[in-house]
């Protein structure tokens, strides 16, 4: 936990923001992998965890603006509980670290919004993601499926607290990301032909348990890149093979890191390797050139692409105008994907609060295949953490529907991209703070360069 002043300010400036009404959290439950007793790795909510600090299953906790209560709602420790998971501290003791001393059963929970209900008062909820906060909202509440209404002041409340990092927490981002460059490196370090991914994804899970971490997201270690978020991991990587790694550390207080490697399963890039992967360090490295307060973040993706284009026309596989390419999305065969999103307590933060209001301040989303999927694109501020990640992809699938339907034949070269179809995919990412005059990278530097990366191999 952070101080007890931490929460509390926290929840006073929350209060002020929302106004007036009952702000409900609803804590993260213990989930069964295959029976109840057999659960998967407890996760406590984030923005639970970002206003009470407490990562005990079965909770809720209740704000009552309007009659200045805070109020968590948890059952201590049965002696059947204690036998099996050894003695604890109390929730009451919990709760007074925080500045919180009204700790009251969880059946207690129901009657007291029963109770605001009665009177009219405003009950503020966030959206779910999780089906038992669903079930316990409709429960809770007495509401029939179909009627949540999640809080839009409650949900920009919390984010405009949540995407400026405090000292504090870019302390506990910086650890997360130290961890995760050492995940990196010790993969890369690890490769060689005839290995299986599942072998890369065991040395990135053992850096991380043995600097007391946990994964921030499954991890990604395949040889098959161009799958942008491929998680299936019993291929044998062979000579001549790309490896793409996306992994990153949690550490013990739920903040993330997360970084992006390629790498040649050989000693050295081959030629060709060498050369998109080239292009693919010039798109990440005039992006983060570009990071500053003011910038809008959708500009950033734009230079990224516009890189990307004009020397993607260098082999021939593109062609036509760059900027006049990425307007009209043809840049999305090669690059189908955001540029980076918010990080903090969620590898890619606030995403079940909505990214029209986490990376776009309320403003609506591009419907265009490739942009859509900027994750980030309002003007960036002093506090913001947020990753930088372009790729250069060569999927097999969009080659031949595009190439199918004749799209953007202004711009693309069909008839050269057809030997690229078994090249894979290549991204590089790294983590960066937005200060008040430009940018600083979080963590250790990680291999970027060809030649960085082949000094590991």
């Amino acid at each position: 936990m952070f101080s007890k002043n931490t929460y509390i300010e926290r929840r006073e400036k929350l209060k002020k923001s929302v106004g007036s009404g009952l702000l409900l959290f609803l804590g993260n439950e213990d989930q069964g992998l295959n029976y109840a007793d057999n659960a998967f790795r407890y996760r406590q909510d984030s923005t639970f965890l970002y206003f009470f600090g407490i990562h005990t299953a079965s909770i809720a906790a209740i704000i009552d603006i309007d009659n200045n209560k805070e109020i968590i709602f948890g059952d201590e420790l049965s002696i059947d509980a204690i036998v099996w998971m050894g003695n604890q501290e109390s929730l009451h003791d919990k709760g007074c670290r925080i500045g919180i001393e009204d700790v009251r059963p969880y059946s207690e929970l129901k009657r007291y919004l029963d109770n605001a209900v009665s009177k009219s008062q405003n009950i503020h909820y966030l959206p779910t993601y999780r089906s038992e906060h669903q079930v316990k909202l409709l429960q809770l509440l007495s509401i029939g499926i179909g009627e949540e209404k999640p809080s839009t002041d409650f949900i920009k409340g919390v984010v405009n607290l949540r995407n400026y990092k405090s000292k504090e927490e870019i302390e506990q981002i910086k650890i997360a990301c130290d961890i995760t460059a050492d995940m990196h490196i010790e993969a890369i370090k690890a490769l060689r032909p005839g290995m299986r991914e599942s072998e890369i994804a065991a040395v990135i899970e053992y850096v991380a348990l043995k600097n007391n971490a946990n994964l921030s997201f499954p991890t990604i270690a395949t040889r098959n890149g161009q799958t942008l978020h491929n998680h299936f991991h019993g291929n044998i990587v062979k000579s001549g093979d790309l490896v793409l790694i996306d992994a990153g550390a949690e550490t013990d207080m739920g903040y993330a890191g997360d970084m992006s490697s390629t790498f040649p399963a050989d000693k050295k890039f081959s030629d060709i390797q060498r050369t998109i992967y080239t292009i693919q360090n010039r798109m990440h490295v005039e992006a983060v050139k570009a990071l500053r307060p003011g910038v809008r973040f959708e500009d950033v993706y734009n230079l990224s692409a516009k890189v990307m284009v004009e020397d993607l026309k260098s082999l021939n596989l593109m062609k036509g105008d760059a900027e006049e390419a990425v307007i009209a999305g043809a840049h999305a065969m090669f690059f189908p994907c955001g540029l980076g999103h918010m990080m903090g307590l969620d590898v890619h933060d606030m995403e079940n609060l909505g990214e029209v209001w986490v990376g776009y301040n309320g403003k609506a989303k591009s419907t265009q295949f490739g942009r859509k999927s900027l994750r980030l694109a309002r003007e960036l501020e002093p506090g913001f953490v947020l990753t930088v990640e372009p790729g250069i992809y060569f999927i097999p699938e969009l080659i031949d529907k595009w190439k199918a339907e004749r799209q953007f034949e202004d711009f693309i070269n069909y008839t050269e991209l057809e030997k690229y179809k078994g090249f894979g995919g290549i991204r590089n990412e790294e983590d960066f703070l937005i200060t008040e005059t430009g940018y600083e990278l979080l963590g250790k530097k990680t291999p970027l360069t060809p030649e960085e990366v082949e000094a590991l191999r």
